[in-house]
């Protein structure tokens, strides 16, 4: 019986340990798709836009950091750029880096 709770013991840590991981997950591909419209679904973009699947997340950040201090020219990046934290563009930009390249 002993060895039945401790199963049941160590199965709940694992899930427990797990949890935080998964919601930042959750947020980070929640966040993710606010940019689906131009990037497509997961990162792969359609017709001139930049495909974020797969780049390397610093890449991403600079990226969008140069469109926060106006250092790179855009349409509506500048004003998109500005209304996440510093936490949110690295959640999205890890997100977008774990997607698979085509």
């Amino acid at each position: 019986m002993r060895l039945a709770w401790r199963g049941v013991l160590l199965a709940t840590a694992g899930l427990l340990a797990a949890a935080p991981a998964f919601a930042q997950t959750s947020v980070a591909r929640s966040l993710a798709a606010t940019c689906a419209n131009c990037h497509g679904t997961d990162g792969h973009a359609k017709d001139g836009m930049k495909t974020l699947a797969g780049k390397p997340a610093d890449e991403i950040i600079k990226l969008v950091s140069e469109f926060r201090t106006g250092q790179r020219p855009a349409t509506i990046m500048h004003q998109i750029s500005k209304g996440y934290t510093e936490d949110q563009i690295k959640m999205v930009a890890e997100y977008f880096a774990q997607q698979p390249a085509k």
